[in-house]
């Protein structure tokens, strides 16, 4: 490949930068935007170059990401239609389309690469390059963006003016760039902490953390459908296969109790080896409708983890069987643990109501408990009781109930 071509630069006798007084760099050194997702202060960032004099035609930012599924996320603008948000997934197979990239290179330590595309023989040695000259681009600019963690993204910005960027709005965007870099490496740090938060606490929690809420035993009483789900012999299949596949098994079937919690406003709070937690905050909506939104996540959990056995028995493995238990009542939802190592959960006997109630599921051979607090929500479901039976360290015997069987076999 041709060696990158420099952005030329010129020495400037004038003692200040040109960014010391520009509004631009004015409003980057505010606070304006600070809170806000990263594609609103992009956004405001192009449109005040463009303000500024600079006509961006279009400008990408890539931000390395701190996600199990995605690795990298481009914020594309475009001067019609704002900022587009591209996740780049792990496993998406376009590691060569990022090798022939400009972005490549910067990341291998190039400082910049410019290509005029309104030439007569343009240098199109980037696939991109083909995709805006086709869009009538006639300049792209591409600049490392140093961040102080020593991570390297990449800020890139194209025009379609005549005769491409001038060496004056070169040399604002060069200027420009450190104050641009701070800026968005406080942004990302941001949306990294908040997605760090998200995957390991869940939305909920995560919200309350960047809030302040981080005291120990700091937290409120809330009123709550609590779902608790366990796989069934778990501690065998441990014993008796890999380890790389006791992690397989356990995501597969996460996955099937996850996305029916998560898609019906559910919150996945914590997992306990092989048991799930998760809650339905009824202070947001109808208690009835609560209830009946995480009876539905416990039949189509069933139904994704019928789908899944089928895939396992045709690969010749064992299936798998789960016990759900569904109960409601008031739990405190706040932090516990020692002063420098602290959970954000739910906690109270309700909580442990629940994980007695699906420890049952088991002995009375059926996959889904419902309590009697929580069957008294009408979701429009027949319900079958079981009786009375003893929960361990519960002093009163609770009624349970279940749905009929042919609901839980064909996730309807």
């Amino acid at each position: 490949m041709t060696a990158p071509l420099k952005i030329p630069i010129p020495d400037r006798p004038e003692l200040e930068p040109m960014w010391s007084s520009h509004p631009v760099a004015t409003w980057l050194t505010q606070h304006e935007h600070a809170a806000n997702e990263i594609e609103f202060f992009y956004a405001a960032l192009n449109e005040r170059l463009v303000a500024a004099g600079i006509p961006l035609f279009r400008a990408t930012f890539g931000l390395l990401s701190m996600h199990p599924q995605v690795y990298a996320r481009n914020f594309l603008w475009h001067h019609t239609d704002g900022v587009q948000v591209i996740d780049r997934t792990i496993g998406d197979g376009k590691k060569d389309d990022y090798v022939r990239s400009p972005v490549y290179l910067l990341h291998q330590g190039v400082d910049s690469i410019r290509r005029r595309l309104d030439q007569p023989a343009p240098m199109l040695d980037f696939p991109v390059l083909h995709d805006l000259k086709a869009e009538g681009a006639t300049d792209y600019v591409a600049m490392a963006l140093h961040f102080s963690t020593g991570q390297i993204n990449f800020v890139s910005w194209s025009t379609d003016q005549a005769g491409g960027f001038t060496t004056e709005q070169l040399s604002l965007l060069h200027d420009l760039l450190p104050l641009i870099s701070l800026r968005l490496e406080l942004a990302s740090a941001y949306f990294m902490a908040s997605t760090l938060l998200n995957t390991y606490l869940g939305p909920a929690a995560a919200r309350r953390v960047l809030s302040g809420t981080t005291r120990r035993a700091e937290g409120e009483l809330i009123k709550a459908a609590i779902f608790y789900s366990d796989l069934r012999s778990f501690t065998a299949m441990a014993d008796a296969v890999p380890s790389e596949e006791i992690i397989e098994t356990l995501n597969d079937y996460f996955d099937c109790m996850i996305e029916p919690v998560k898609s019906r406003g559910g919150e996945v709070l914590k997992f306990v080896g092989d048991g799930m937690l998760a809650i339905f905050q009824m202070d947001r909506t109808s208690a009835d409708d609560c209830a009946c939104r995480a009876v539905g996540a416990a039949v189509e959990s069933f139904h994704n983890l019928n789908s899944l056995n089928d895939r396992r028995q045709a690969d010749g493995r064992t299936a798998l069987r789960a016990g759900i238990a569904l109960h409601a009542g008031e739990v405190m939802f706040g932090n516990i643990g020692s002063g420098d190592r602290l959970d954000f959960t739910v906690i109270g006997p309700a909580v442990n109501e629940v994980s007695r109630m699906e420890s049952l599921t088991h002995m009375l051979d059926k996959p889904l408990l419902l309590s009697a607090p929580f069957a008294k929500h009408n979701c429009g479901s027949a319900l079958n009781s079981l009786g009375f039976h003893v929960l361990r360290g519960v002093r009163e015997p609770r009624e349970l109930f279940t749905l009929p069987d042919h609901l839980l076999a064909t996730g309807s």
